[in-house]
């Protein structure tokens, strides 16, 4: 049966993608510890990061930097977060968001109902500044 992010992906369940290659996507998550806070995920299905191949993880882990760098500058975050989840979905993702405190850290403190239009916004303005340092070919349009 395919997870949540599988039908996520295969576009039967909306989300706001920031990048889209051949090995995996990203999307803004339903629930953001701050405004950009996204989720890179592959395409394959695997629910544990140590099984997912290295060369595939290796690339998660390129694209998580990527958008990293893309959400400090337009945040201007002085860190940015990055954790390996699976519990909720059995699906590997990469949590990367920007940070400014310990307690952006904490999934407790996650907006429960952020509001479409500060999702489409922070969506927006993620997908332009990955085009403006230069990773235009992954960023879907708006």
């Amino acid at each position: 049966m395919p997870t949540l992010f599988s039908k996520i992906i295969a576009g039967d369940i909306p989300g706001r993608f920031v990048w889209s290659d051949d090995r995996c996507v990203a999307f803004l998550t339903i629930e953001p510890l701050t405004p950009g806070h996204v989720l890179v995920v592959p395409r394959e299905e695997a629910p544990v990061w140590t099984d997912v191949e290295p060369a595939l993880m290796a690339h998660l882990t390129g694209v998580a930097q990527t958008i990293g760098r893309a959400q400090r500058a337009e945040w201007e975050s002085p860190f940015v977060g990055l954790l390996v989840a699976g519990f909720d979905v059995p699906h590997v993702h990469l949590h990367v968001w920007p940070t400014w405190t310990a307690r952006d850290h904490d999934m407790r403190n996650a907006e429960r109902d952020p509001s479409p239009q500060a999702m489409d916004e922070a969506a927006q303005r993620l997908r332009a500044r990955l085009r403006d340092q230069g990773a235009g070919e992954a960023v879907p349009a708006d």
